[in-house]
């Protein structure tokens, strides 16, 4: 690559990222989402947003307004996934906890981590 063409990558790089920058401040004030400060809420509106995006893309033909609308729908889905993840990132932690303490032969130990895994399960059985 010579140096003339390893400089127009370089510049179109930052151009594009910056481009990128501007889109992404936009994104964040564009639509204000439904909140989610708590598991439970979260997956209420995990529910209720795919439920709503569902019926908006059932419909045919999709109009412009009907993108704009799954387009708003995605940043309260957007910030429930996020709560989801960050409530939910370690259940596959406590789920093993579970598993190795039921080969154990302490049940209180057991007892006590399936507590706090089903705890949480519990909010995924809808």
């Amino acid at each position: 690559m010579t140096t003339t063409l390893k400089l127009m990558t370089a510049a179109a790089a930052v151009a594009l990222a910056g481009a990128v920058a501007g889109i992404a401040e936009e994104r964040v004030s564009h639509y204000e989402p439904e909140t989610s400060e708590t598991l439970a809420q979260a997956m209420d509106n995990f529910v209720t947003y795919n439920r709503r995006m569902e019926a908006i893309i059932a419909r045919d033909p999709l109009t412009v307004d009907d993108m704009e609308e799954v387009h708003e729908l995605t940043y309260t889905l957007e910030v429930a996934l996020a709560r989801i993840n960050e409530e939910l990132g370690a259940l596959p932690t406590v789920l093993e906890e579970v598993h190795l303490s039921s080969e154990g032969d302490n049940p209180a130990r057991l007892r006590g981590v399936a507590e706090v895994y089903l705890e949480q399960a519990k909010l995924l059985d809808r």
